[in-house]
């Protein structure tokens, strides 16, 4: 039996096998896909030639994961992350390409054949390691966080990777050479590039005007468009739209040349702003999955076992030793940048692989009569053994260093057993007065938050408390959010307090929100998010400790409460004022007009408490009565 369907078959059977078993075995589902892939391709041969076709539209898997990541990246974020981005990012692809280059011209290979070996294997998998990390709730750790930065600088560093191939074309390979068992076509040029026969310059000035065009495009038209399309309330034709966005611009950019994943990538973050976000993230997710998984059933399916049979002890040997020496660069760079021990070992074993632009790469080589094809046939199966023994990697890295972390991070989370009217997320130094004074006022509330330690500690003085994430939805559902009037925010996590407010905002819009600000900045975050009431946490408590020190200048308390109230109203009403300058995309010493409001506000400060300290009393502050004369609290809070 054959045929579409019956392929299609065989496909989503492996899939729905593989995935949860692997997934229920601690294996990932990438594995479990690989596994499954062998299983229906070299194993039983229920699929063959036709993987490669697959492969190619299963490859847009990656191009919708990097527009999913790009969504989750605001352009502030991105610009924290720059250094490393180029640092860290940078220095892996040149000091790997540079050794592999080395290496390669010791074992015989001529400069050239061996650079393109060198920029192929600098390259890790973008759709085993992200999938992996966000599996396994580990993006947001700082190893997380360098490994999307290695891994996002990679494939940028593509484009001119590829410009660089065919200046490496050997003449004695210039005949025609068709085909490559194994290996992921080129998406870039399957299709016809546009671009083709241009002078430089207008090449040049044609790519800038697509990457333009998704910028511009993607922050002025996207809005006025998915808003029209929601008004239409047809959740499908929402979906085909955020479908449409993806396929246009991944469209748009291999016909100049350029990598679709980047273009989807700069759209994401474009559109990290947008009130759709959410929506298009939900629409886009499941095709994402689908395709990731199909990916890396191909994969599988399409390794040559004829070639590990005949050099099985040569080719495992070049595949290890890639990763191996792929591991040290990556260990020393983390040792470099100051990374954690758990977070340096997670980049080491994560990134230590080849990847699916390694395929893009290679087939591109061929193209261009780099490489001769029983080469790039071993080179192909290298870089599917090694992305093979990538989740195997992972498991390591659970086994035997995430592991040994504290106990807290591998607790459960608590069963919560009351609800109350209140849910306070952390209960740290700030946390505890929140919920001592609800309390001591019979308002229940339900306290969680994620140290054991504090929770154990407190539960020995009769505070009661629970352990979780509390950025958890299913944790805030159990906690009793969709019946509890209000819901503070008092998490050390500034991203992770920003996401809780936008989705309590976004799926309990009834709800009062109240948070703790770690400064102006966040303050500002989080007022843009939805929040109710938000306070910086250092602000009440260093106005008391200037009116303390007032007092003890010999300023009289009442002239100390009458500043500190002016002070008070003052700062509120800057902090609206600042407002309409601030900009998240900007970092606030390059905001030349935010500073400029912020100096112009200092100085109207000193004046205005001069001018309130010569006045005398007014009408709303005659029912104040000073404390007798030599009057000193004995109790400060």
């Amino acid at each position: 039996m054959s045929g579409l369907l019956f392929q299609t078959f065989i496909y989503l059977c492996a899939a729905v096998i593989a995935a949860p078993i692997a997934k229920r075995l601690g294996l990932g589902s990438v594995l479990g896909y690989l596994l499954a892939g062998i299983a229906i391709g070299p194993v039983l041969g229920l699929v063959g030639s036709e993987t490669q076709d697959i492969q190619h539209f299963a490859e847009f898997g990656v191009v919708m994961m990097l527009f999913l990541v790009g969504l989750e990246l605001q352009p502030r974020m991105l610009w924290e992350m720059r250094h490393r981005l180029l640092g860290l990012g940078g220095l892996q692809v040149l000091v790997t390409t540079a050794l592999i280059t080395a290496i390669a011209m010791l074992m015989g290979q001529v400069w050239s054949v061996a650079l393109a070996i060198g920029l192929i294997f600098s390259l890790s998998s973008t759709a085993i390691v992200l999938q992996t990390l966000n599996e396994k709730a580990l993006m947001k750790t700082e190893g997380g966080r360098a490994g999307f930065s290695v891994l996002l600088f990679q494939d940028i560093a593509v484009i001119p990777m590829l410009a660089l191939i065919p200046l490496l074309a050997l003449p004695e390979l210039a005949g025609d050479i068709t085909g490559l068992a194994g290996t992921a076509a080129d998406a870039h040029h399957d299709s016809a590039n546009l671009l083709e026969g241009l002078p430089g310059w207008l090449h040049a000035l044609a790519v800038l005007g697509a990457i333009v065009a998704v910028l511009l495009g993607g922050h002025y038209l996207s809005r006025p468009v998915f808003r029209f399309i929601a008004e239409s309330r047809l959740r499908e034709i929402f979906t085909a739209s955020a479908l449409l966005l993806v396929v246009g611009i991944a469209l748009l950019m291999m016909s100049v040349g350029l990598s679709p994943a980047l273009g989807t990538f700069l759209a994401g973050v474009v559109l990290a702003d947008s009130e759709f976000r959410h929506e298009l993230e939900s629409d886009i997710e499941p095709f994402k999955g689908l395709l990731l998984g199909l990916f890396f059933l191909t994969v599988g399916a399409g390794i040559d076992f004829s070639i590990l049979y005949n050099d099985f002890a040569g080719t495992i040997a070049l595949a290890l030793g890639v990763m191996l020496l792929k591991a040290m660069v990556l260990f020393a760079l983390a040792k470099t940048f100051k990374l954690a021990r758990s977070d340096g070992w997670l980049l080491t074993l994560g990134l230590a692989q080849a990847g699916e632009f390694g395929f893009v790469l290679l087939s591109f080589c061929l193209q261009s009569h780099v490489v001769h094809p029983e080469l790039a046939a071993k080179l192909s199966l290298v870089i599917a053994l090694s992305m093979l023994l990538t989740p195997v990697l992972f498991i390591l890295y659970d086994k035997y260093i995430r592991s040994a972390k504290s106990t807290q991070d591998e607790k459960p989370a608590d069963t919560i057993e009351q609800l109350g009217t209140v849910i306070i997320a952390g209960n740290g130094r700030f946390g505890q007065i929140v919920n001592r004074l609800l309390v001591a006022s019979d308002v229940p509330t339900v306290v969680l938050d994620h140290e054991a330690a504090i929770i154990d500690m407190l539960g020995k003085i009769g505070i009661k408390s629970y352990y979780g994430d509390a950025s958890r939805p299913e944790l805030l559902h159990a906690a009793g959010i969709d019946s509890a009037e209000a819901i503070v925010i008092a998490i050390d996590d500034r991203h992770r307090a920003v996401e809780m407010v936008e989705h309590v905002r976004r799926h309990y819009p009834n709800i009062k929100i109240f948070a703790r600000a770690y400064d102006v900045n966040h303050l500002y975050l989080l007022n843009k998010a939805g929040v109710d009431y938000a306070v910086r946490e250092m602000f009440e408590s260093s106005l008391e400790l200037g009116k303390a020190t007032l007092k003890a200048m010999g300023k009289h308390p009442y002239k100390i409460e009458k500043m500190s109230r002016t002070f008070r109203a003052h700062d509120k009403a800057g902090l609206r004022n600042l407002y309409q300058h601030w900009d998240e995309n900007i970092a606030t010493a390059s905001n030349k007009a935010f500073l400029a409001s912020a100096k112009e506000h200092g100085q109207t400060l000193r004046a205005m408490m001069e001018a309130d300290r010569l006045q005398f009393h007014d009408q709303t502050e005659r029912g104040w009565t000073p404390p007798p004369k030599g009057y000193e609290e004995k109790f400060e809070s």
